[in-house]
């Protein structure tokens, strides 16, 4: 295949002079030249950023061609005028609807029917792109609220039970801080109420009169927990409660039976929930487990019927206690008056090492558990009749047929006799199911498809493949790979590769269909997403073999997935790229010092690049809650020398780096654009190379980059190209591409 050769500028990099601060911590003593460019609404700062992008721009104007060709190839597969499948919630069926031309989606409903069939009535209305049914209301059209605003994203909506209030969160500056408003549905009117500076989550208490939100404090950790009643002075918002431990993160929901308010209240490896009676609202909340216990779970109280068939109060617990791989059990709430040892649990789902519980929720009828094995997550459903006794009934787990795949469940309502599930995998366009819950006459449940997104352009699925490999990291650890390519590319080991990693939180990567993808794979490029240690693919055990004192372990996994491709037959080792972001972005610097001579190219994606420094401060964004993942380098020597030893701004060495692109945004809260500023200053310092260093910036986006699903596709038409152009794949594969 003929390459497109490599072009290079004679533009010069932009210097940032240099302002020695000097940090000491447990008697190490490290200076900082460039931490003064986080002096946010300096002149000086806002001036350099702008000449970061102007070089970038400059040596990177040659991919300009290929860039406009994989955002049209991403334009030409996605059905702009599309909808998403109604969702019922009480009697009204609620979906939303994008339209060609149209950077934003626009919430809409109609009234549901009932006609006394439980599956017919929760069987969606046949809705068409473009075309209005019968009495559908517009609740909320993103268009038209982004209009003249820089930055437009939606943080949460609610609709109260009688389906009259509507309230909405939006942001427009990309700080994920949001203005709450009320609309009324009867008048379309809105309510003079307006909430500045909530975050993210809404809910309505069950008879419409108050509105739950949190707020952050000034590190934008979600902190408090506020009601707003309809009417009154924003002022006088009601703290129900504030958590002032800067390491734990709050939030709430609704029970699924909608008689509580549940908080939730942790970090990754405790927590705490605490519970409000809508019933008996001025008794105020009761803690179910204290965090003192240090155990992690989640709780929620629901009405279950004893053996008489009498409602009892119940609390579902989803634990970690004597179970690293997290089980199910019941407690009656009377035992949490006793002290832990002594309270009496019922087990439901039981402790496995090779299955780890991720989470569960109800139904009227079933219990409906999250869980993950063989790193797919699946979905398991038992009848609530008889849950936690011997009768109990075995689980039932709805089928699919590939081997990769990704099942969860996007939603249901408490009285439904369906839930409704989300299904994808690396080559099936997401896949909208409702599956029917198990009853006598039908005991496995049935799998109603309700939709597949289309792809247009002649996709085809059969025309690529996904296989599950193992690379093997230093210390005998096999490592799951997924290894996505075309299916013409031959293994002679010529074709280009890209390996995708994050590695942090638990987070798993897992198997989801992406059009974007389709045009780097187009190209030959053979792409690998490493699912390292420090995600949650392989259970508990793998997330803490990855993080605190073993996070280096993500690192060189990362490298021994390289190392895999690089001997696997598909790729020329010259020819690999590296991509990740955010904590992912942190591990592409990490590489990029381990072993910058494995990599054509790294794409950092708002890399968490200056770690240490960010952790060492606790006013900054977040800082605090990240003391659980990396170790608390304030307090702890062995952790501060420990991340010192990885982290990338402080390891920068002497070496010939490959082509570096730093990706970030002005307004992004959770990774400050200083730490790629910084970082980039460092590189171009240090290397002993010659390939370009590039800081691309958006001046108006946040964390996720700019809003505008358009706006979007060209970032990541800007993102691929610089990783095509690298590693010479910018041609398209003899009958691959749209047809």
């Amino acid at each position: 295949m003929t390459q497109t050769p490599l072009q290079h500028t004679t533009a010069v990099p932009p210097v940032a002079r240099k302002v020695p601060f000097t940090r000491e911590h447990h008697g190490d003593v490290f200076v900082d030249n460039y931490e003064w460019l986080r002096e946010k609404e300096s002149p000086e700062v806002v001036e350099h950023l702008k000449a970061e992008n102007a070089y970038q721009e400059d040596v990177t104007a040659h991919q300009e061609p290929l860039r406009e060709a994989i955002f049209q190839e991403i334009k030409g597969r996605t059905q702009e005028t599309d909808l998403s499948v109604p969702a019922r919630k009480d009697g009204w069926w609620y979906y939303t609807r994008s339209v060609e031309g149209k950077e934003y989606g626009i919430q809409c409903r109609v009234r549901a029917q009932d006609s006394g069939d439980p599956v017919t009535d929760w069987t969606p209305p046949a809705v068409e792109p473009g075309v209005e049914l019968p009495g559908e209301e517009i609740l909320l059209d993103g268009n038209a609220e982004a209009e003249g605003k820089p930055f437009f994203s939606v943080g949460g909506t609610a609709v109260t039970i009688d389906g009259n209030l509507y309230a909405y969160a939006v942001d427009n500056a990309g700080d994920e801080r949001f203005t709450v408003r009320f609309k009324d549905l009867l008048t379309g009117e809105l309510l003079p109420d307006v909430i500045e500076g909530a975050f993210y989550g809404l809910a309505f208490s069950p008879d419409g009169t108050r509105l739950f939100y949190t707020v952050v404090d000034d590190s934008w950790r979600p902190y408090q927990v506020k009601s707003h009643v309809l009417g009154t002075p924003v002022e006088q918002d009601e703290v129900l409660y504030q958590e002032d431990d800067v390491a734990m993160w709050l939030g709430f929901e609704l029970s699924s039976d909608r008689r509580h308010l549940v908080l939730s209240i942790g970090c990754s490896e405790f927590s705490e929930t605490r519970l409000l009676r809508f019933d008996d609202y001025d008794a105020g909340l009761s803690t179910v487990i204290s965090r003192d216990e240090h155990l992690l779970y989640e709780a929620e109280p629901f009405l279950l019927q004893d053996a008489s068939g009498t409602p009892r109060e119940t609390i579902l617990l989803t634990h970690n206690k004597d179970a690293i791989n997290s089980m199910v059990s019941l407690v009656d709430p009377a035992e949490l008056a006793k002290p832990l040892a002594e309270q009496n649990w019922r087990t439901v789902v039981a402790h496995s090492d090779e299955v780890r519980v991720n989470g569960a929720g109800l139904t009227a009828t079933h219990l409906v558990v999250s869980v993950r094995k063989d790193t797919i997550e699946r979905v398991q459903v038992i009848p609530l009749a008889g849950l936690g006794t011997p009768q109990q009934a075995a689980a039932v787990e709805p089928a699919f047929d590939e081997e990769l795949y990704t099942a969860g469940v996007s939603g249901s309502d408490y009285e439904a006799p369906v839930i409704r599930m989300g299904y994808t995998s690396y080559f099936t366009p997401s896949r909208v199911y409702d599956f029917v819950l198990p009853t006598a006459e039908q005991p496995q449940g049935e799998l109603l498809l309700r939709k597949e997104s289309p792809v247009l352009g002649g996709y085809s699925p059969a025309d690529y493949v996904a296989t599950r490999e193992w690379a093997t990291a230093d210390d005998g650890t096999r490592i799951p790979l997924s290894v996505l390519r075309h299916a013409s590319v031959q293994q002679d080991s010529t074709a280009a590769g890209l390996v995708y990693g994050y590695g942090s939180y638990e987070v798993s990567m897992d198997p989801g269909f992406g059009v974007a993808r389709l045009s780097l794979l187009d190209r030959g490029i053979v792409m690998v997403i490493a699912h390292i240690r420090g995600g949650g693919e392989l259970g508990r055990h793998w997330y803490e073999d990855g993080k605190k004192l073993s996070k280096k372990n993500t690192f060189t996994d990362f490298v021994a997935a390289t190392d895999w491709l690089a001997s696997s037959g598909w790729v020329a080792p010259g020819r690999i790229a590296a991509m990740g972001g955010s904590a992912g972005g942190l591990l592409m610097g990490a590489v990029a010092n381990l072993a910058p001579e494995k990599y054509a190219a790294v794409v950092a994606q708002v890399p968490f690049v200056d770690a240490l420094t960010t952790i060492l401060d606790p006013e900054l964004p977040l800082s605090a809650l990240e003391w659980e993942e990396w170790g608390n380098p304030i307090t702890d020597p062995e952790a501060y020398a420990y991340m010192k030893s990885y982290t990338p701004y402080e390891n920068i060495r002497a070496v010939a780096y490959p082509k570096i692109a730093a990706v970030t945004s002005f307004n992004d809260t959770r990774v400050l654009y200083v730490e790629p500023a910084k970082w980039v200053q460092a590189l171009r310092e240090t290397t002993t190379g010659s390939e370009p260093i590039i800081m691309k910036i958006e001046m108006d986006g946040g964390h996720g980059g700019a809003s505008g699903r358009y706006v979007q596709w060209r970032e990541r038409a800007w993102d691929y190209a610089f990783v095509a152009d690298s590693v010479g794949a910018t041609e398209l594969l003899p009958g691959a591409g749209l047809q």
